[in-house]
């Protein structure tokens, strides 16, 4: 019999299906742990939903998504950490050990005042994720969302931040599908390694020719990226955490979501 408990799942991944039969579904297939994506926990009690999970042999590794600190206006800023404060709760409340932060971009701003809004906004996130104790974690996107959703692009920009912040809440969630490319990751990965900073592992595939630079990730072993190097490349360094399924695709959220579940399974275990 497969182990699949260090599987994890993200619920935007299964999104037909809400909180409650995600979960049904997840435990009965085997899976290890789930990420809780904010919107699936819209008008739940949190508390509830966390102590289900927790029920259903079923780690909580985050809960998905804060960031988003760049704004035009000093108003927008406080919003966005107004907003962060209340996921980092959310994860407390839910029992999840950390909030993944996609740190945000605005068009026709640039890269560098929308990082130093980033540090800004992190840094007043800190102290209600301290008192409840729940980590932070950027991650850093591809450089094609450069301009609209993250100024953290690299490895080595998510490092740089967390260097700067200089926190051991703070550290980094590496997305494949993001960072796959980059001939420095090797590198960036030991960098995160040695100050204990490799928060969250999350997997896909990149697919040739990609026909939606949002929804159209691919299944693991339909793409391009070499998953077993990846895979490998944590490991040397130390991770030993969840893998996580995080898979933004029109053509999978069409199908059928039990036989979904199964192919994910069935291409972790042979492509991851």
């Amino acid at each position: 019999m497969i182990d699949y408990s260090k599987l994890c799942i993200h619920t935007v991944t299964t999104k037909a299906w809400d909180i409650w039969t995600a979960i049904e579904k997840f435990d009965a297939a085997g899976i290890g742990g789930i990420t809780v994506w904010r919107q699936a926990l819209d008008g739940q009690d949190i508390e509830k939903v966390g102590h289900t999970i927790r029920a259903s042999n079923i780690e909580i590794v985050s809960l998905c998504r804060g960031g988003f600190f760049p704004a035009q206006h000093l108003g927008g800023l406080d919003a966005a950490i107004a907003d962060n404060q209340q996921a980092v709760r959310e994860a407390a409340e839910l029992g999840a050990p950390m909030v993944v932060l996609v740190c945000g971009a605005i068009p026709g701003q640039s890269l560098q005042k929308s990082r130093d809004q980033i540090i800004a906004g992190i840094r007043a996130v800190l102290p209600v994720a301290e008192s409840l104790g729940v980590k932070l974690a950027i991650e850093p996107l591809h450089p094609m969302y450069a301009d609209d959703r993250s100024a953290i692009n690299t490895m080595e920009s998510a490092n740089d931040v967390c260097d700067e912040i200089d926190h051991p809440l703070v550290g980094i969630a590496l997305d494949v599908y993001h960072v796959w490319w980059d001939p420095n990751l090797e590198r960036e990965i030991a960098r995160c390694a040695a100050a204990d900073r490799l928060f969250a592992y999350h997997i896909c595939d990149w697919k040739t020719p990609t026909t939606d630079l949002l929804n159209d990730r691919g299944l693991m072993g339909e793409g391009c990226i070499d998953l077993p190097r990846m895979r490998k490349l944590v490991e040397k360094y130390g991770f030993t955490g969840f893998h996580e399924v995080e898979i933004f695709s029109d053509h999978w959220w069409s199908r059928e979501p039990d036989s979904f579940l199964a192919e994910i399974q069935q291409s972790w275990n042979q492509h991851c």
